[in-house]
C-alpha cells in the first residue's frame, strides 16, 4: 500500500473544508495582501497559494466525482453547480491579483529552483487572458458544458427486452451476427438522433459564448485564446495543420490496407458503420474480464509484472475506495482519472461492461494514475498537472506496455493474439479520428458565425478527408452528420483532443523501447513522470527517451514498426493451433 496520509499543513487550519465562499475569503485575502519582503517571503506565498489551490482542486474534484457517478442525484449536481457558480467566479479576481502579484514583485529574479520557471510562464500567460468581464461568460459556459453529460447520461436503449445505456448496447457492436450489429447501430443511433437538435442547439450557444470569450480577451479567435490559455508554449496551430496532413498522408493509407482485410475476413461486399468494431481475427467477442472486481484484481497482477510501484497504486485505489467502474443507467459516460492533490491518491471513473475496450480504458486511466502518484510530493500544486501532451503519454504508453502482459486477461493465446491486433488496429483507427475532431475544431472556431447547416457540410467535409475509404454510408448519411455528437471534448473541453495524437505517436516510441530494453525503457517512462509539469513538453519526451515530432518521416517511422508488429502477430495467429 502506497502512503495516503494528507501532508501536513502550514497555511490553512487542518479542519478547514470549504462550506461556503465567505469561509475562503480570510485565507484568500491573507495571501492578496501579505507584504513580500524577501525572496524567502515571496517563497512562503508560493507554497501556502499552492496549498490553498490543492485544497480547492480536490474539493472540486470530489464534487465532480459524485456528479458524475450518478447525474439523477439533484444533491450533487447542486454541490458542484454551487462551486461552478458562488465559488469559481469569485476565485477568479484573486487569482489574477496573485498573478499581478508575483509578477510585480522584485524578488521573483530569485525564485530559480527546479520548475519555477514553467511555473511563472504559466502566470505570465494566466495574467495576459484575464479580463474580469470574462468571468460571467466562462460560468456560463461552463454551466451549459455540463448539460452534455445530462444529455448522454439519460440515453438508454431497449435490447432483447433489456434497458441498456449506450455503453452497454455498444457491446452488441461486437456480435458476430452481422444483422444483430446493424439492429443494435440503428437503435443506438436513432436514439442519438432524438436529441440532435437540441445537442446542436447546446453547442451553438457555446461557440457563441467561447468566441464572446476569446474577443473580449483581445484575442481574434477561440482558437487562438485557448492555444494561450492552455499552454501550448511549444508547438503552433500551424504545427496541428501539418499533424493533420502527416496523418492523412501517412496513417490513412495504413487504415485503409486493414479495412481491406477487415471486408475480406467478413467475407462482405462492402463494409457498413455496424461493420467497424467486430474483431475480425475471430469469431466471438473477446471478454478479458467479468466484472468490475474481476477487472481490478487482473489489473494489478498484469501491473505487478512491470513495476511494483505501479501494481501498489491501483491496489492502494482500490482499499480506498477510489474506483468506480461499472456502467449504469444515470451514470455519466466516458472515463477519467481525477487528480485529488491534497490527499495525493487519484480517482478513477469508467463505464466498463466487458469488453477489450473497457480493458484499455482501465490501463489507460491507470497510467494517469500512476502519473498522479509520482509527481504527488511535488513542491507546488502546479507542477502535479502536466499539459495533455504529456498526461496522455503516460497513459497510452501504459496501454502498450501493459499489453505484453495481457496474458493475465487472455489465457488463451489465440485470444490474446485478437487483443493485440484489435488494440493496434484501433490505435491506426484513433489517429485519424483525432485528426478529424482535431481539425473540425479549428474550423468551427475560426467560423465562429456559422449556422447549424453550415457546421453539417464543414463536419462532413473534415469527416472524408480523414475516413477510410472502404466504409459505405450509403442509407446512413443522416447518422453520419452528427457523429461529432458523441464527442465529449467538443462540449465540456474544446480543443483537448489533438493531445491524444501527439502522446499516441509518442506512446508508440515508448512501446517501441520497451520492447527493445523493458528495464530501461520503463526507468525512462518513469523518470518523465516524475517530472511532472517542472520541464518543457519537448524536455519531458527527452526524458522518456522519445522525441516531440510529428513530421510526416516520423510519423512514417512509427506507423511502419506498428505495421512490423501486426504483421508479426498475423504470422503467430496462422501458426496457434
Amino acid at each position: 500500500m502506497l502512503s495516503i496520509e494528507k501532508k501536513n499543513r502550514n497555511f490553512l487550519k487542518p479542519d478547514f473544508s470549504i462550506t461556503t465562499w465567505d469561509t475562503l475569503v480570510p485565507y484568500l485575502e491573507d495571501l492578496k495582501n501579505r507584504k513580500l519582503n524577501s525572496g524567502d517571503d515571496l517563497l512562503k506565498w508560493f507554497h501556502d497559494r499552492s496549498e490553498l489551490e490543492s485544497l480547492l482542486e480536490e474539493d472540486l474534484g470530489w464534487r465532480y466525482i459524485r456528479m458524475t457517478g450518478d447525474t439523477a442525484k439533484k444533491e450533487y449536481t447542486e454541490r458542484y453547480q454551487y462551486f461552478i457558480t458562488e465559488i469559481q467566479p469569485k476565485l477568479a479576481p484573486y487569482s489574477n491579483a496573485f498573478d499581478e502579484k508575483v509578477l510585480r514583485s522584485v524578488f521573483l529574479k530569485e525564485m530559480k529552483r527546479p520548475g519555477y520557471s514553467i511555473a511563472i510562464r504559466g502566470i505570465e500567460k494566466e495574467f495576459k487572458i484575464f479580463r474580469e468581464k470574462n468571468i460571467p461568460v466562462i460560468t456560463e459556459t461552463d454551466q451549459l458544458a455540463q448539460q452534455f453529460g445530462a444529455i448522454s447520461g439519460a440515453m438508454s436503449v431497449t435490447i432483447d427486452g433489456k434497458e441498456l445505456t449506450m455503453q452497454q448496447a455498444s457491446d452488441y457492436m461486437q456480435s458476430p451476427d452481422r444483422s444483430i450489429r446493424e439492429s443494435a447501430y440503428k437503435k443506438i443511433q436513432e436514439r442519438r438522433q432524438k436529441d440532435k437538435n437540441t445537442l446542436d442547439d447546446l453547442f451553438s450557444r457555446l461557440v457563441y459564448l467561447r468566441n464572446k470569450i476569446a474577443v473580449q480577451a483581445d484575442f481574434k479567435n477561440y482558437r487562438d485564446y485557448m492555444f494561450t490559455a492552455m499552454g501550448r508554449f511549444d508547438y503552433s496551430p500551424a504545427d496541428c495543420m501539418a499533424f493533420h496532413t502527416a496523418v492523412q498522408e501517412e496513417v490513412v493509407p495504413l487504415m485503409n490496407e486493414l479495412a481491406q482485410e477487415r471486408r475480406n475476413a467478413l467475407k462482405v461486399e462492402q463494409l457498413k458503420p455496424w461493420d467497424l468494431s467486430i474483431n475480425y481475427f475471430g469469431t466471438t467477442p473477446l471478454k478479458p474480464f467479468q466484472n468490475g472486481a474481476d477487472l481490478v484484481d487482473k489489473t494489478i497482477r498484469c501491473f505487478g509484472r512491470i513495476d511494483a510501484q505501479l501494481a501498489e497504486c491501483i491496489e492502494t485505489m482500490k482499499q480506498m475506495g477510489h474506483l468506480d467502474l461499472e456502467s449504469r443507467k444515470g451514470k455519466a459516460p466516458g472515463g477519467y482519472n481525477y487528480p485529488l492533490d491534497e490527499i495525493g491518491i487519484p480517482f478513477i471513473f469508467m463505464n466498463a461492461t466487458s469488453t477489450l475496450r473497457d480493458l484499455v480504458t482501465m490501463v489507460h486511466e491507470g497510467g494517469h494514475a500512476f502519473h498522479s502518484v509520482l509527481s504527488k510530493d511535488l513542491e507546488l500544486n502546479v507542477f502535479k498537472h502536466p499539459p495533455s501532451e504529456v498526461a496522455e503519454l503516460a497513459s497510452m504508453s501504459m496501454e502498450l506496455m501493459s499489453m505484453e502482459y495481457w496474458d493475465i486477461f487472455f489465457p488463451d493465446k489465440k485470444d490474446l493474439i485478437r487483443a493485440k491486433l484489435e488494440h493496434l488496429e484501433g490505435i491506426v483507427q484513433t489517429l485519424p479520428w483525432v485528426a478529424t475532431i482535431d481539425c473540425f475544431q479549428h474550423a468551427l472556431y475560426e467560423r465562429p458565425e456559422h449556422s447549424t447547416e453550415d457546421r453539417k457540410k464543414i463536419w462532413n467535409e473534415v469527416y472524408q478527408r480523414f475516413a477510410s475509404a472502404e466504409v459505405n454510408w450509403t442509407g446512413q448519411e443522416k447518422y453520419r452528420n452528427y457523429m461529432w455528437q458523441k464527442q465529449l471534448h467538443l462540449f465540456e473541453v474544446p480543443f483537448y483532443y489533438i493531445e491524444y495524437g501527439m502522446a499516441q505517436l509518442g506512446a508508440i516510441a515508448v512501446w517501441k523501447n520497451f520492447k527493445e530494453n523493458p528495464q530501461k525503457g520503463f526507468a525512462q517512462y518513469k523518470e518523465a513522470l516524475k517530472l511532472g509539469y517542472t520541464k518543457s513538453i519537448p524536455e519531458v519526451y527527452q526524458a522518456a527517451g522519445i522525441r516531440f515530432d510529428f513530421s510526416r518521416s516520423y510519423i512514417r517511422e512509427l506507423m511502419q514498426f506498428v505495421r512490423t508488429e501486426m504483421e508479426d502477430l498475423k504470422k503467430k495467429s496462422q501458426t496457434k493451433k
